[in-house]
């Protein structure tokens, strides 16, 4: 957990909703000098509300909702420092008796005056959409997939053969309704095989997109991470556009636990209890760096015997677990020192 604490001579905190954000401004004593509710977004109306402060030292502050995109966007705009809240880490802000937006702005306000507010990494503007957009590929992806296992599921209830792997294939699709008899049911498969010419096709214009885009943002470390046997252009995608900037971390246990890859630690008068904060990290770089160890355990000989000797030690997950971790620890200093994948990692 990382702390603003910086000192600044005014202190805005804004509880953000979708339809109106609840504002409150204090100064370094800790006094209350606005602290009110703009309907409908109005942001020219916050800005006139704000002037008197703007020319001092002044910091912006809100939690990590859905919709922050466009309030840190506009704080660029117009020069203001923006802080972005940790959503999981601020929960401790919501323990009173009494919670409303009135209660949340002036809480916001008071903690980054007393250096207790929990930052998130704002992600910059520039390369927001092509992030979102990939995450949104690997949810199509998967869409994919719980309909290819549809497919599946309904040639079992009627005891008919399975179509196999084969229906993933377009060239393999053609008759696969025509086995059932019930009009019903053929027409559930048939509208599963129109979902799946629909997003093969998105799925197909989203890659080419994404992979232009890449180039023109930061080709050189795209490339670099396509070094890694077996990642390729999802991956690599994922990978560059999850992490950002890698300068963002200062030491790879950070840019590890931001993974997800380091277990949580809940320890009390010595005793340690289940871990905890699993949540807290990255889930689409998990999820990458999963993928990835799977396909480096195919592709790399020194990985696999790496990944053999853990298994015989404890278990198959265990020792993918462990390839993930050391990938990432690799991809840190990759990126940190711009040069390829180093093979001989894995034979230490």
């Amino acid at each position: 957990m990382r702390f603003y604490q910086q000192q600044h001579e005014f202190y805005c905190g804004v509880d953000l909703h979708s339809n109106c954000l609840y504002v409150c401004v204090v100064d370094a004593a800790g006094n209350k000098l606005l602290h009110r509710n703009f309907k409908n977004n109005r942001l020219d109306l916050l800005l006139a509300k704000l002037q008197p402060y703007l020319q001092a030292d002044f910091v912006l502050a809100c939690e990590s909702t859905f919709n922050w995109y466009w309030l840190a966007d506009w704080c660029a705009d117009n020069d203001l420092p923006f802080l972005l809240g940790h959503a999981l880490y601020m929960k401790a802000i919501h323990g009173g008796k009494t919670k409303n937006d009135a209660i949340d702005s002036e809480k916001i306000a008071r903690l980054v005056r007393g250096g207790n507010f929990p930052v998130a990494h704002v992600y910059p503007q520039a390369r927001r959409a092509t992030r979102d957009l990939m995450r949104r590929r690997t949810y199509l992806v998967r869409r994919r997939a719980e309909t290819l296992a549809h497919i599946q599921m309904l040639h079992l209830q009627q005891n008919l053969p399975k179509p196999g792997t084969r229906v993933k294939y377009k060239s393999n699709r053609a008759g696969v309704g025509d086995n059932f008899a019930d009009p019903s049911a053929k027409l559930n498969v048939n509208i599963d095989l129109a979902l799946l010419r629909s997003y093969d096709e998105q799925i197909h214009q989203m890659e080419l997109h994404l992979e232009q885009t890449a180039k023109v943002d930061d080709a050189n470390q795209y490339f670099r991470l396509q070094t890694i046997p077996g990642v390729g252009l999802v991956l690599a995608l994922t990978i560059l556009y999850e992490i950002g900037s890698i300068d963002r971390f200062p030491s790879v246990g950070d840019f590890l636990s931001y993974a997800r890859l380091v277990r949580g630690s809940h320890t009390s008068n010595g005793k340690r209890y289940a871990a905890t904060g699993s949540k807290i990290g990255n889930p689409h770089l998990k999820w990458a760096f999963g993928e990835a160890a799977v396909l480096l355990k195919r592709e790399l000989p020194a990985a696999a015997a790496l990944a053999e000797r853990i298994e015989k030690r404890q278990n198959k997950m265990r020792a993918l677990t462990m390839l993930s971790v050391k990938l990432g620890r690799a991809v840190y200093y990759m990126m940190k020192r711009q040069e390829v994948f180093d093979p001989s990692i894995f034979k230490k």
